[in-house]
């Protein structure tokens, strides 16, 4: 059963990606077929908050299946600072829910004005970029009432993948994100994994992950910051034990996020290590769901968007209304 808009709106997320794919297939293979044309040797991703770590998956993705390499952006070189990047021939990829906020709306105007071919990500199809941008890709998400954003992010990152897909004529990608709601479907109506009692006591917390998956354990801390007032960091589970992991003495509690992908086993390492250095563990997986390793994260932040909706309850918190949070964020 599901008590709260955080709950409703993610199980959405299956059929969300369903329509969506159906919608954006003309647009998505014109974009894919101008950037076979193009052959860009850099693409640069424009995002804030969770459309930023959106942006990971998609450095991630785009440089393992394209081979191009992705840089994230600092939206206050336009808008604060004021200067122009030499773009010409890039590729921008801008990603917001509203795409509304002034500093994503001047680096994307910067981008395109410098030359770049501009493609935006948005939920609000009404929202200025469509007029900056050269295809602006609805994320057909529908209207999402609970502050923290859950079928948004996840129809962001299925929207990514249908890109990337077509521009590399992936066949097998694409089928395999046909496929996806019903995988999504079959994880939603799995086994809570986030039990509320081991985070009842929780105040500081990690969450470890490698590759594609390293950008979901991004936004789990966020949400977890959001919505249970538990203060969490991600990390790359290699770059973890590169520092960080002498603080595993200290009695850290950790959220180990596997996915099934060619990370498993060196992930899976890392996570043997700090166990055997004495942290507390408390693991996310598929369920032994099988998709395309390139979709697995899609399945492990599905279940963490439900279990951690009931985790904040738990802990007393409306999850639907953080404290000090607006749905539409605007900064400069």
């Amino acid at each position: 059963m599901f008590n709260t808009l955080m709950e409703k709106e993610a199980a959405q997320t299956p059929n969300v990606i369903e329509k969506q794919i159906i919608a954006n297939q003309p647009l998505v293979e014109k974009i894919g077929h101008k950037l076979r044309d193009m052959a860009p040797k850099v693409v640069m991703m424009i995002g804030r908050g969770s459309s930023d770590h959106a942006g990971v998956f998609g450095k991630y993705l785009i440089e393992i299946e394209a081979g191009v390499p992705v840089s994230s952006a600092a939206p206050s070189v336009a808008s604060v600072y004021g200067k122009t990047l030499k773009l010409e021939g890039a590729v921008v990829i801008v990603i917001s829910q509203s795409g509304r906020s002034p500093d994503i709306l001047a680096q994307a105007k910067m981008a395109k004005e410098a030359g770049a071919y501009c493609i935006a990500l948005v939920n609000d199809e009404a929202s200025p970029l469509q007029d900056i941008v050269d295809d602006f890709v609805p994320l057909k998400a529908g209207d999402e009432i609970s502050v923290a954003a859950t079928k948004s992010y996840l129809a962001t990152l299925s929207a990514l993948v249908h890109i990337v897909a077509n521009w590399t004529q992936n066949e097998s990608l694409l089928q395999s994100l046909n496929e996806l709601p019903s995988a999504l479907n079959a994880i939603i109506d799995s086994p809570t994994q986030l039990q509320p009692t081991e985070f009842a006591n929780i105040k500081n917390m990690v969450v470890l992950a490698r590759g594609l998956g390293f950008s979901i354990s991004k936004e789990m801390a966020l949400k977890l910051k959001e919505v249970c007032a538990i203060h969490a960091e991600s990390f790359s589970s290699a770059e973890f034990l590169h520092g960080p992991v002498t603080l595993v003495e200290q009695g850290l509690v950790i959220l180990d996020c596997s996915v099934e992908d060619e990370t498993k086993e060196s992930h899976q390492q890392q996570i043997a290590e700090v166990k055997k250095r004495g942290a507390q563990v408390i693991s996310l997986n598929q369920q032994g769901i099988k998709v395309h390793p390139r979709l697995a994260p899609f399945l492990v932040l599905q279940r963490f968007y439900l279990d951690v909706a009931k985790v904040a309850l738990s802990r007393g918190f409306n999850p639907d209304e953080p404290k000090g949070l607006k749905k539409v964020t605007r900064t400069l």
